[in-house]
């Protein structure tokens, strides 16, 4: 991990006005699967971390998610560029094409997401509170479950990148994911700490869940930049289905273990704070 973090470090990457390329993204995808193996470090000091302090950690995660939807949606709509296809025939205003095809894009990522879920349920509940004393071939189809799961918020990395705007766009929502890994991180512990695995394996467990995003968004960024007409739709796509997980999987999950006033409160509170870093790198750069 520390190798492939060194060897692929960009030199510029602090530089705010360097063009984007396919080194930048991968490398804030590698962060944001990396920091998947942070929420297993309590189990070095815990053997199991109270289940109150796991719905704090959704909650926060739900509310940087919506947060990240928001900025996906908003660069997505308020895209300059064209349309050349479709909506042009049915006579859909110049002004109105990109949040038409955002909204598009978020159905689609909605919907992908709930159809996604429907055939997964069909394997066994999946949630982290019914983990204790599952057998291994539960335990390597719930860690398959959580590296397709990947698939879409690599995708989300990508395609933030893309615009005029996609190196700061793209940083916020990084950050924004790799927060979000963070129970991810715990949810996976628990199910290999259950199995008697170490500790040290389990990190290496819980950034191999993450994968995914470094290796689809590099794809989904020169898909974008490619057919930059398509990126609302990209854009949308992505928002749509960070909306879905944020609200309907981790907020769910945060008011069983905590409480609706906590769990509104923290999430609230963790929404606030990444529009106000958002606004301030805007504002920096």
């Amino acid at each position: 991990l520390i190798t492939v973090s060194i060897i692929t470090y960009p030199t510029d990457i602090w530089d705010a006005k360097v063009t984007v390329t396919y080194q930048h993204v991968w490398y804030y995808g590698w962060i944001t699967a990396v920091s998947t193996g942070v929420g297993v470090l309590p189990f070095f000091l815990i053997s199991e971390p109270d289940k109150y302090w796991i719905g704090v950690s959704n909650a926060i995660a739900s509310g940087m998610m919506v947060a990240a939807s928001y900025s996906l949606a908003y660069e997505g709509s308020t895209s300059a560029e064209v349309d050349y296809g479709c909506l042009s025939w049915l006579q859909v205003g110049q002004g109105y094409q990109a949040l038409v095809r955002t909204i598009l894009g978020f159905s689609a990522g909605m919907l992908f997401i709930i159809i996604t879920k429907a055939v997964l349920d069909r394997f066994g509940d999946l949630k982290t509170g019914d983990i204790d004393g599952v057998n291994v071939q539960k335990m390597i189809l719930i860690i398959f479950v959580m590296t397709l799961h990947s698939l879409s918020e690599g995708i989300g990395i990508g395609v933030s990148f893309g615009g005029n705007s996609g190196m700061q766009l793209g940083q916020f929502i990084s950050l924004s994911l790799a927060m979000h890994n963070v129970p991810e991180g715990l949810a996976v512990a628990l199910v290999m700490t259950t199995r008697k695995v170490s500790t040290f394996r389990t990190v290496l467990w819980a950034v191999f869940t993450s994968l995914p995003q470094p290796l689809t968004a590099i794809p989904a960024f020169l898909f974008v930049e490619r057919f930059i007409p398509l990126l609302p739709v990209g854009l949308g796509f992505a928002a749509g289905a960070m909306t879905y997980v944020a609200l309907f999987e981790l907020l769910v999950e945060a008011v069983e273990e905590t409480s609706i006033p906590v769990t509104a409160l923290v999430s609230t509170a963790a929404c606030g704070i990444m529009f106000t870093i958002q606004n301030a790198v805007k504002v920096s750069l």
